[in-house]
């Protein structure tokens, strides 16, 4: 497929973005607890969508920043959450100062960075020591009616594992992981926006997505449930890693280590003396 004809999943969340808010679930609280701990933090949300996951920073008293690429989708975060600070704005190209945040947190999100991009200014823009946090929903598809669900609506935005990538990019340590459960309760009108809030289905011409709708009502409809709706059943994937201190530019040299240069983009206030050591 060539460039015209690929769709682009990555921006087709702000023509559904009202279907996203009202359609995907929320993250557990003890999720986030266990990523950020019990004592409130700078963080930077990337990808932050319509504030799914910043209402419950913001409910742990966390000081956010909230940034996504889609102007649309940020939008409803400002309207829901006006105290929070919000930009438009990519992982890519994170308009913050070095060393600034305590965290850096993505919430189903990881999946559309370039990392060889991304990942050097989230490293740039953490504290010495800071923590890189992922998360993902994923449905629980070990249940046979939720498989059945996700090969109708699509599992393209499921977790893709960062482990290796955040160990081999050298920014980060070891790799925590931990799982969590928790349920959505879904009807006969909000099953249809997590449909429509899909990037898959979004692409798709108006046919299509009627199409889509289609079959997925009339599975509902066979589930049987009717207005009393149906709980959907959900784990939560959090990753976290801490970030390396960094050397200083590689191109500098003991002979000319006195020599005035450029500042290097590395995070203030780090120990000197700080011996770390990664057994990968």
């Amino acid at each position: 497929m060539t460039d015209e004809t690929t769709p682009d999943w990555a921006h087709s969340f702000g023509g559904v973005a009202e279907a996203y808010e009202r359609g995907r679930p929320s993250y557990p609280a003890e999720a986030v607890q266990w990523m950020l701990g019990d004592q409130p933090r700078r963080v930077l949300e990337l990808g932050a969508g319509t504030g799914k996951l910043t209402r419950v920073l913001v409910e742990q008293g966390h000081d956010v920043h909230a940034t996504d690429p889609d102007r649309e989708m940020l939008a409803i975060l400002e309207d829901r959450l006006p105290a929070v600070r919000a930009a438009v704005a990519s992982a890519e190209e994170i308009p913050l100062a070095d060393g600034s945040v305590d965290a850096v947190i993505a919430a189903q999100a990881f999946h559309w960075f370039d990392l060889d991009r991304a990942l050097p200014e989230v490293a740039r823009v953490l504290v010495a020591g800071g923590r890189i946090c992922l998360v993902w929903n994923q449905r629980d598809e070990k249940i046979p009616w939720v498989r059945r669900l996700g090969a109708l609506i699509g599992t393209q935005e499921q977790l893709r594992d960062p482990a290796q990538a955040l160990i081999f990019s050298e920014l980060f340590g070891f790799v925590e992981e931990r799982e969590f459960s928790h349920w959505q309760t879904v009807d006969r009108k909000t099953i249809q926006d997590l449909v429509l809030s899909r990037s898959n289905v979004a692409v798709l011409d108006d046919a299509g997505r009627a199409a889509k709708l289609a079959e997925v009502l009339a599975f509902y409809d066979d589930y049987g449930r009717g207005m009393d709706g149906m709980q959907l059943p959900y784990v939560t994937r959090c990753f976290t890693a801490t970030a390396l201190d960094r050397p200083l530019d590689a191109a500098s040299t003991d002979d000319d280590a006195d020599v005035a240069t450029d500042e290097p983009r590395t995070r203030p206030d780090g120990p000197d003396d700080e011996l770390l050591i990664d057994f990968r």
